[in-house]
């Protein structure tokens, strides 16, 4: 599959056990996503329409409201990298 640069650093992020929060507005509709890593910080480059794109190829994926956390299928995805240890 392929996949940007900031895809992977967020599939990366999401692997060590990061998480994306998502904020609704009225309806349905998200309207902010805050890309948060396990140690509580925020990815700068993530944004809605990074978010879109990984929601829309299955890498991520919310279950009962939660915030959202990789997939299998992003999991497959995500190329190592040397601090992924």
């Amino acid at each position: 599959m392929n996949i940007s640069k900031r895809e992977q650093r967020a599939l990366h992020v999401l692997a060590q056990g990061g998480s994306i929060r998502h904020e609704r507005q009225t309806g349905r509709k998200i309207s902010a996503i805050h890309c948060v890593t396990r140690d509580g910080h925020l990815l700068a480059d993530c944004d809605l329409e990074l978010f879109a794109r990984l929601r829309r190829r299955g890498l991520i994926a919310s279950r009962g409201g939660q915030p959202y956390r990789i997939s299998r299928r992003g999991l497959g995805a995500v190329r190592g990298q040397l601090d992924n240890q």
